[in-house]
């Protein structure tokens, strides 16, 4: 499935969640979907635990 189909659904689910469940529904599809998107990558391989605590690189920048 590519990328433009995924966001459409994704906005699709989201549109009817608005419309029919109001903006608390909205938000619950909008967070789940991310939940769903982390898993997905992280199962795909793409994604591994320590890139969610690794520190901010900073560069070469001096003051």
């Amino acid at each position: 499935m590519s990328m433009a189909v995924a966001g459409m659904l994704a906005g699709i689910a989201l549109g009817f969640a608005g419309y029919f469940g109001g903006f608390g529904a909205f938000l619950l599809v909008a967070a789940l979907g991310a939940v769903g998107f982390v898993a997905g990558r992280f199962l795909d391989g793409d994604l591994t635990p320590g890139e969610f605590f690794r520190g901010r690189e900073r560069g070469d920048r001096t003051r």
